[in-house]
């Protein structure tokens, strides 16, 4: 496998320890790695630092953004860079023709980029041994969450699982082995099945407003506004929600202050609670679709 990548010029844009973890294999897997967002100290040895995102990505046959994406603006999360980190239409015309980019989930206007400069765009954030793997760190630190904020213990308590994919699953059965009395909210008569087989209650989302009124905790894992004011109206004045979608999550996050009730936006757990699992994640993976990318057929690329 190393002689694959040898050679082949990849940049790293951002990102945190994960990152770290996944530049460390590709240089030892032989590839000329390029980091922008981090300081000197913190990438091990065989890796170039440049400044800013154009530099990284000149030449470069790969970019691989952090799991979370950009924002709309296009900011890429940087945990260790005290300058913003921007994702521009220029540093992408500086990829190499035939270039890939790796992200979790891309915006419109990446994709637009991607589309229009004729760069292969591949994003991870759903891919099972990403996402089945992620989930991992997601529920614990969830549950973390959970027995930090609240003054009662995981056994005995009620609580509700919103959505239930890859993280609704390890989460509800993380949470069923704990002792608790766990209901799933799903759309899909099939994952509803699945949750009464793991002995968890099932519910449809027109439940959700008697739900709230009687669970202790709630862990949202749904992308849009799934508890907004109508239903945060009926929640128990003591519920814990604690919303694991990616911002802005699926709470309407003003309403449940003005109703007093404690709500907490937690996306991105993995590189939090377990970055170097979370890492060793990436750096199992993303070489891998490196090579299947760039030694497809079709691509004009040359290797060592």
């Amino acid at each position: 496998m190393s002689s694959v990548l040898s050679g082949t010029k990849i940049a790293v844009l951002g990102g945190d320890d994960r990152e770290l973890i996944l530049v460390s294999e590709l240089v030892r897997m032989g590839a000329t790695v390029v980091v922008a967002g981090f300081p000197r100290e913190r990438v091990g040895h065989g890796a170039f630092v440049v400044n800013n995102i154009e530099d990284a990505c000149k030449e470069a046959e790969v970019a691989i953004l952090p799991l979370p994406g950009t924002s709309m603006e296009g900011v890429i999360r940087a945990v260790y860079s005290d300058q913003e980190l921007k994702l521009t239409e220029k540093a992408v015309a500086n990829l190499a023709s035939n270039a890939l980019i790796i992200i979790g989930s891309a915006r419109q206007f990446l994709k637009d980029w991607a589309k229009k400069r004729g760069v292969t765009l591949l994003e991870i954030a759903e891919i099972d041994a990403v996402a089945i793997l992620n989930s991992i760190p997601t529920a614990e630190g969830a549950i973390q969450i959970a027995m930090e904020e609240t003054p009662s213990t995981i056994h005995g308590s009620k609580t509700c699982v919103i959505g239930f994919g890859r993280v609704g699953i390890t989460l509800a059965r993380t949470l069923k082995a704990l002792g608790s009395d766990v209901t799933v909210v799903a759309r899909d008569e099939g994952q509803l099945a699945r949750a009464y087989e793991m002995g968890c209650r099932r519910a449809g989302f027109d439940d959700l407003h008697e739900i709230m009124n009687y669970s202790s905790i709630v862990f949202n894992t749904v992308p849009e506004m799934v508890l907004p004011r109508s239903i945060l109206k009926y929640a128990n004045p003591e519920i814990l929600i604690i919303d694991l979608a990616a911002q802005p999550g699926g709470t309407d996050f003003e309403a449940a202050n003005a109703y007093g009730l404690k709500a907490i936006l937690a996306p991105g757990l993995p590189g939090k609670v377990a970055p170097v699992f979370a890492g060793k994640i990436l750096a199992e993976v993303i070489p891998d679709l490196v090579i299947k990318e760039l030694t497809k057929p079709d691509k004009n690329m040359l290797y060592g």
